[in-house]
């Protein structure tokens, strides 16, 4: 990883690796503590990431404020910063789901010098420190080209949208509908907006299916909030068909929880992009600590397997989000599998 040191010498060798078990727990010459909000509790995928923050932060990383959780309202993000800085926040770790609400906030931070990790999600304006997420128009390129290809191109395709005013269900809708009209013109696409809501995405796709009973494949964008919705519809109106027998709906998911790679073994859903809710929540650590020792960083290659891209507003860190089919879904490296066998 390439970067330029400006804070403490003691810190600057361990901060230097990606490791968090760096400099002590609480140390000043850390900068101070980390204020850190949680997105939302709702859905698998963010109780992993929450999980995978705790072990983080109680295994020798830095020094952290209770999380707080906005649930999924902008507003509360707002106030819960606010509430963290009024603690002594000095670097801030955040997942805005409103991605063009948080400008203000961002710039009230940005004054007073606070240095701010963006996780998962990409704010439209407002200065970040850094960016830590997965390559979300790869995610509907891959989903695209994968459901494109099962069906031979042609058929009908529910796609269950994320939340629109979110960079997340921009990029994942956008790249989807592009690759779509490209590469299998054939395929019908119903754009189906749910605000990452799984009753909403039950409801629309309820109503879809009763208008065009032929639908053969379904892209869910987000598997952790969408998932069970959408296996107990298809079970209910007798869709859900084991992968290879006839009648079966094509399914592909984001997210990669232990419930979409279930899914796969079973033969529910085809495929999903795993995600990466452990390196989430380790590089927004690593970044939040770097932001406090002063470090600055610079686009290209890092050392663990990511890119750093120049944003208008920042830096970004793309992590890899590997597809997960039948043929790979006990591989070990998944942070899925790897939580699984954490609870053996």
């Amino acid at each position: 990883m390439r970067l330029r040191t400006t804070g403490a010498a003691a810190c600057a060798a361990l901060l230097a690796t990606a490791a968090l078990a760096g400099c002590n727990r609480g140390s000043s010459a850390a900068g101070g503590r980390i204020g850190i909000d949680m997105p939302r509790t709702d859905t698998d995928f963010w109780n992993s990431y929450q999980q995978y923050l705790e072990k983080d932060l109680d295994h020798g990383g830095p020094a952290a404020l209770p999380l707080s959780n906005s649930q999924n309202d902008i507003a509360k993000v707002v106030s819960n910063v606010q509430a963290l800085t009024d603690q002594g926040a000095k670097a801030i770790v955040m997942a805005p789901q409103d991605t063009g609400a948080i400008a203000a906030a961002l710039q009230r931070l940005a004054e007073k010098k606070i240095p701010v990790v963006s996780v998962d999600t990409r704010p439209d304006e407002g200065k970040v420190y850094m960016v830590v997420r997965a390559d979300n128009r790869a995610y509907g390129e891959k989903s695209c080209d994968y459901l494109g290809r099962k069906l031979g191109g042609k058929g009908r395709v529910a796609e269950l949208q994320g939340d629109l005013s979110s960079i997340n269900g921009r990029d994942r809708s956008e790249a989807f509908a592009a690759c779509m009209k490209k590469k299998f013109p054939k395929i019908t696409v119903h754009e189906l907006a749910t605000d990452w809501k799984g009753e909403v995405a039950s409801g629309k796709l309820q109503s879809l299916l009763a208008q065009h009973p032929d639908v053969n494949g379904i892209y869910l964008q987000a598997g952790g909030a969408f998932l069970q919705p959408t296996l107990a519809l298809l079970e209910q109106k007798k869709l859900l068909r084991p992968a290879g027998s006839d009648g079966h709906i094509t399914i592909i998911s984001n997210d990669g929880i232990p419930d979409e790679l279930d899914a796969i073994r079973a033969g529910k859903i085809d495929a999903t992009l795993s995600q990466p809710a452990d390196l989430y929540a380790k590089y927004a650590l690593y970044y939040a600590k770097a932001g406090l020792a002063g470090k600055t960083f610079t686009p290209g290659p890092t050392d663990h397997g990511s890119t750093i891209v120049k944003i208008k507003n920042g830096l970004e860190d793309q992590l890899p989000a590997p597809l997960v089919t039948k043929a790979t879904v006990d591989d070990k490296k998944l942070w899925a599998n790897q939580l699984d066998e954490k609870k053996k």
